[in-house]
């Protein structure tokens, strides 16, 4: 089953408000549907893709019988989601590897909405009906039931001052609808983050004056990403017709094992053209790619031209479509 999507909040005061809103907290991981209904646990991504063996630690879903349940997997660092955290976890394919991950850095599923359960098809009961049954049901180790808060201006500042992500308004009247993006639940975020494909990348050092003021225009004849420290990756977006809008460079978040696996992706794509839009300024240097490498990226806000400010590279995403291009 798709997942039901939240429409994005203008800012924090156009977030709706009333008696018949709840609020929870944006949660900043993996969003994943748990469903047991054919007898054995299924974790399946926001793209549908199977993403069971990433997380042995939550084998403890599969005990409850005929589920379908909406959640969101993260790990917590300090009290807090960590994105960087859950960004080593989400790409493993390997059991064994899986297994250790799970030891070291152990996931939470936070459950925020019970569409089955014995079978029973809840989707088209309110809101408020299905989470009274997600509250009654006895969850199994590293699960717990997301929060629900009356208060949204209070949420928000508790969730600012502690470095949480932000906050999801959702109608108590509201039914599920799976694969649709709702006016239903609305959201909004202290920093806002999307989905972008990779369209060329820089090796560290690539485009900086070098000796005498000499611009180094490109990567070593035989370099692959995977053979360099990337310096900068440069994004994109597909508008409404397929043509790839340039959304900006990001250098920041690149090291470490985030960059690496970002690196890894990008040597298993082929080239690509350069596409419309991008300044020369921005281009020296860059290795021209496919889009076939989507990465998580947090930024202050866009520009008039629809560029990133101040974008930071948060992870590889191979569990949701690259965002489309959307007016600024």
């Amino acid at each position: 089953m798709e997942p039901m999507l939240a429409t994005r909040a203008a800012d924090p005061a156009s977030l709706p408000r009333g008696p018949e809103w709840s609020y929870e907290l944006k949660w900043d991981g993996v969003r994943a549907i748990a469903d047991t209904d054919g007898g054995r646990l299924r974790l399946s991504a926001r793209s549908g893709r199977d993403i069971t063996v990433a997380y042995p630690e939550l084998a403890g879903l599969g005990e409850l019988q005929g589920a379908v349940i909406d959640g969101e997997i993260v790990v917590m660092a300090g009290g807090v989601p960590s994105f960087e955290a859950i960004a080593e976890r989400m790409h493993v394919r390997d059991p064994s590897r899986a297994a250790q991950l799970a030891r070291r850095s152990p996931v939470t599923f936070v459950a925020f909405d019970v569409l089955r359960l014995y079978g029973v098809d809840m989707t088209g009961w309110p809101l408020d009906k299905r989470r009274a049954v997600l509250d009654r049901v006895e969850l199994p180790d590293r699960v717990i039931a997301s929060p629900i808060y009356p208060d949204v201006d209070e949420l928000w500042q508790v969730t600012l001052e502690h470095g949480l992500e932000g906050v999801v308004a959702k109608r108590r009247g509201s039914t599920y609808q799976p694969g649709r993006r709702s006016q239903d639940w609305v959201k909004a975020a202290h920093r806002s983050s999307r989905v972008a494909a990779v369209v060329g990348w820089r090796a560290e050092g690539a485009g900086a004056p070098g000796p005498g003021g000499s611009i180094a225009t490109r990567a070593t004849p035989s370099a692959t990403a995977s053979s360099q420290a990337l310096g900068a990756v440069l994004l994109a977006a597909p508008d409404a017709d397929g043509t790839w809008r340039y959304l900006g460079r990001a250098g920041s978040g690149l090291a470490g094992r985030p960059g690496a696996a970002v690196a890894r992706a990008l040597a298993a794509v082929a080239p690509g053209p350069r596409p419309d839009g991008i300044p020369d300024t921005d281009a020296r240097g860059t290795v021209w790619c496919r889009p076939e490498v989507a990465v998580d990226v947090a930024y202050l806000h866009r520009t008039r031209s629809g560029r990133l400010r101040q974008p930071v590279v948060r992870g590889l995403r191979e569990d949701v479509p690259v965002d489309p291009w959307e007016e600024p």
